[in-house]
């Protein structure tokens, strides 16, 4: 099967979350089966300057309107160390930026345009391509207006929505509908407006011809008023075309056993490579070594569905004890002072580390006990996965794909993989950390959980097969309905 793939983000190429990691991984596993897949992503600045792509150019420009504007796309291609085929739609003034989505707290204004701009651009490249995708396939909010100009041009290519997180929508003044050049009534409610706004995700999810989202537990969550940002009832009445797959994790990057970034490579045998990350770590970030408690750590977005304001207000009294903590990440200025204070207060127990770079990343998995998870909401959760096998015991609120991850430590039969809590409050993730922080000090039964942990499998082979069957059940019911038209030929 020929997919076209359409993303703002693809690891190592552009990456800020999950969305990335996924982009990263499932094209490779698809094109493992035998299918024809390849990725649609925005000329960045960072993608330019990565002298390792080998970039060159398609020879093949288009015109996109963009309201009033009549813009050319220049579409240059390279293949990811994945060995993924890349298509990347240049245009300097939306893309040759710092960052992807904006800039000293605040997104772009002109986000909008970008996105409708480089959506527009994908169709025409996937109307373009011989022999034609049967699938076109978008992830998020980015690329969500996609199935509407395929349906609007009546293009021959079924479409999927993968929805990463639904609390981020792509939701946008009316006016911007203008730059769209779709008729005007679209903007409806039927169509891509909601509540006198234009909503990229509302719009993927009533014209993809199916839906998906990255865990089972998470395609519930987003049909009920707490989780569905607004979006709920949307849910609810198209629930129909919705299937929830739990992401798999991509193990030829995140393996302790093999992995680059790490001093010493290690397994559930050899945990002795293990200890030397975590005495590298500690060094690091100039932290005092050989606690007697964890080492805690959080690879987070700084962000309110990341449970950071859980995390604040026991700062204190967790340090109080000896245990370290070391948070990487970037997001809410807030979020990020506190934490500035913090270490300043706690010097040698306490290091916080702006910013986000795989290095970091893996060796922060690599270097502590147990890592923090407290997030209102995590769709999918592919930091427990890593955690996991990096024999990082998650603590982690009962939400989302957390449910289908970690398996609650249970005292009695010794069974379970991490620990969880259910309620969203600081003393919650309290008592799960002092459960934790208890269970540490004896080092069997701690040798025993970071061993069913790292035994865990979470590989891509399960959630390819039913991305398969979503790709098949579309197609095949687009071939019967061509079949049973007036005047065709069975």
């Amino acid at each position: 099967m020929k997919i076209l793939m359409a993303s703002s983000e693809m690891a190592p190429l552009a990456r800020s979350g999950g969305l990335g990691d996924v982009l990263e991984a499932l094209p490779a596993e698809l094109n493992r089966l035998g299918h024809e897949v390849s990725v649609a992503l925005p000329f960045y600045r960072s993608i330019r300057e990565n002298p390792a792509l080998k970039i060159k150019s398609t020879g093949v420009e288009v015109t996109i309107q963009v309201g009033a504007k009549r813009l050319d796309a220049e579409i240059l291609e390279c293949v990811a160390p994945n060995g993924v085929q890349v298509f990347l739609m240049r245009r300097d003034e939306y893309f040759d930026r710092s960052s992807l989505y904006g800039a000293g707290g605040r997104d772009y204004d002109d986000n909008a345009e970008r996105f409708i701009y480089f959506t527009k651009a994908v169709v025409e490249l996937a109307a373009r391509i011989s022999p034609a995708p049967e699938i076109v396939h978008v992830h998020d909010w980015q690329t969500a207006l996609a199935p509407v100009f395929v349906r609007e041009k009546r293009l021959p290519f079924q479409t999927v929505m993968t929805i990463h997180n639904m609390a981020y929508q792509g939701s946008f003044w009316g006016v911007d509908f203008g730059l769209t050049n779709l008729p005007g009534s679209y903007f409806s409610g039927p169509g891509v407006e909601f509540y006198g706004r234009l909503n990229f995700l509302k719009a993927g999810i009533l014209f993809a011809d199916a839906i998906t989202t990255v865990s089972e537990t998470y395609a519930r969550d987003i049909q009920t008023p707490e989780y569905g940002g607004g979006l709920d009832a949307v849910m609810r009445e198209n629930a129909g075309r919705l299937t929830g797959i739990l992401n798999g994790a991509d193990y030829t990057a995140w393996n302790p056993a093999t992995d680059p970034n790490l001093p010493k490579k290690y397994t559930a045998k050899t945990l002795e490579g293990k200890r030397a990350c975590r005495e590298a770590l500690l060094k690091e970030l100039d932290l005092a070594a050989n606690p007697a408690g964890p080492v805690f750590t959080m690879v987070t977005r700084l962000a309110e569905q990341k449970g950071i304001d859980l995390l604040l207000p026991l700062l204190d009294r967790l340090l109080a004890d000896d245990v370290r903590l070391a948070i990487l990440g970037e997001g809410d200025f807030t979020y990020e002072r506190e934490l500035l204070i913090a270490e300043k207060k706690h010097k040698g127990k306490f290091a916080f580390r702006k910013g986000f770079d795989d290095r970091s990343a893996h060796l922060f998995e690599a270097g502590s006990d147990a890592v923090l998870i407290p997030s209102h909401f995590e769709p999918c959760g592919l930091t427990a996965m890593y955690s996991l096998k990096y024999g990082t015991i998650p603590l982690a609120r009962a939400t989302g794909g957390i449910y289908q991850i970690v398996q609650d430590y249970d005292p009695t039969t010794g069974g379970g993989n991490g620990f969880l809590f259910f309620d969203y409050s600081p003393e919650a993730l309290w008592d799960v950390i002092g459960r934790a922080r208890k269970l540490f000090s004896d080092k069997a039964k701690w040798g025993a959980l970071v061993d069913r942990a790292m035994a865990g499998d979470f590989s891509w082979e399960s959630a390819v097969k039913q991305y398969e069957k979503v790709y098949e059940t579309i197609v095949r019911r687009a071939q019967e309905k061509a079949t049973s038209l007036p005047g065709s030929v069975s």
